[in-house]
């Protein structure tokens, strides 16, 4: 996601010319990671510095007020003459299709450029077009001769629960600009552009996640991964097998049941969708930062979508209540390196809410059923109450370390992980 910048970026002031959304922290930050002045461009905005920790004297809420819509600049930011801004209307399968080429040769790899993140078209729909989204926010960036699509940025809309307050916020994704054309200062626009368009809609806070320390973040969490496949993920360099062990016995360390352990326990259907919604919101209750789902946005985030989300629930084989669900999405990544695999097929831990069924048993029955899918490992942050079931069920601490961040919204206290309830598509 990142591009070459100046040391002179890192100084860009906050004001109304400029009105850069968080996304834009977390690429200027990261492009400069080695910049020894590089804290100066987060001084200047509006989000928690790291010496405001323990400062009791400083008020939770947003730390700039809005502004009047009349100001914020009304039409697009001036671009070189060779290119031309447009909306990508995600329900075009050719559009579709572009941005997903677009993204699958030049967005970020991972793990040493070992891996690449690889989203689906189908992902992309799903993750991009949540209720209420913006189409103007997928902002596309075209060559004026060619017709080529050579820049992708976007923001939805999400409302999310902070203590007790409702805030509309975007959620910021898939930065992308064409390798070859990193030099000529796109990211910077693409940046202002979908920040300018945000600002219109009137959302003046942003959620997102990075996996560098800037500041000042609201959590940092651990990634935990689970082997499925554990002789193909030692084949393709994703794990190591250590000097003591035998390839067997690691099979056989990471061997699952056959069956699921729990009764009723069945894939998610639209009907299910209120009983869903109830048993969601009650537990994301508990948490200091979650989600406010309604009805229409647990339709679209979890029920069950082919090679996109996996949602199981448990009914009741007495009351036919619905009383525990599982669920996790599917992000694969391309091997760069292999003659012998092509793709890690990777599920990642969505919502799991345990009522009757011990949560411990749910997710190793999402395990099972995960392993039948042919997935390859199983991810979990250790937000909610995931860290309760890692160790009996042989998770493994990952290498990665995510931080998540608000804009223009300050918390007094850094959470500790159990006391974050919110799932953010960290690409």
């Amino acid at each position: 996601m990142a591009e070459d910048t100046t040391s002179n970026k890192s100084r860009i002031p906050w004001d109304k010319e400029i009105e850069i959304s968080i996304d834009a922290l977390a690429s200027k930050i990261q492009e400069t990671f080695s910049h020894p002045k590089r804290n100066n461009f987060c001084e200047t905005q509006p989000v928690g510095q790291f010496n405001d920790l323990g400062d009791t004297s400083l008020p939770e809420g947003p730390i700039q007020q809005p502004t009047p819509l009349s100001d914020v600049k009304q039409e697009p930011y001036n671009l070189p003459a060779a290119y031309e801004l447009v909306t990508c209307d995600l329900d075009s399968e050719e559009v579709c299709s572009e941005v997903y080429t677009l993204l699958t040769n030049h967005y970020i790899e991972t793990n040493g450029s070992m891996f690449k993140l690889n989203y689906s078209k189908e992902f992309l729909r799903w993750a991009l077009r949540p209720p209420g989204y913006f189409r103007s926010c997928h902002v596309g960036l075209r060559v004026k001769t060619s017709r080529k699509l050579v820049a992708f940025v976007s923001e939805i809309p999400a409302r999310i629960r902070i203590r007790d307050a409702v805030v509309l916020v975007a959620e910021p994704n898939f930065l992308c600009v064409h390798k070859k054309l990193r030099s000529r200062r796109l990211t910077p626009f693409m940046i202002k552009e979908v920040s300018r368009r945000v600002r219109l809609e009137n959302i003046w806070q942003s959620v997102y996640t990075a996996t560098v320390l800037l500041p000042e973040p609201i959590a940092s969490c651990q990634y935990w991964y689970r082997p499925l496949n554990p002789m193909k993920l030692i084949d393709v360099g994703f794990s190591r097998l250590d000097a003591w062990m035998t390839m067997a016995k690691y099979i056989e360390f990471y061997k699952l049941p056959e069956h699921t352990a729990t009764p009723g326990f069945r894939k998610m259907e639209p009907l299910d969708v209120p009983a869903v919604t109830r048993l969601l919101r009650n537990y994301l209750k508990q948490f200091v930062v979650a989600p406010d789902f309604d009805e229409n946005e647990v339709e679209h985030w979890l029920l069950p979508k082919k090679d996109v989300m996996d949602t199981y629930v448990v009914e009741s084989l007495e009351s036919h209540e619905i009383t525990d669900f599982c669920s996790f999405f599917t992000l694969p990544s391309s091997i760069l390196a292999s003659q012998n695999h092509s793709v890690v097929k990777a599920a990642y831990s969505y919502y799991n809410v345990s009522t009757k069924t011990p949560l411990l048993q749910l997710m190793s029955d999402a395990l099972v059923v995960a392993k039948k899918k042919d997935f390859d490992v199983f991810h979990a942050l250790d937000i909610m109450r995931n860290g309760t079931f890692f160790q009996d069920l042989k998770f493994t601490r990952g290498d990665v370390k995510l931080h998540y961040y608000l804009y223009n919204y300050r918390l007094k206290h850094m959470l500790r992980p159990s006391e974050l309830g919110l799932v953010v598509f960290d690409a």
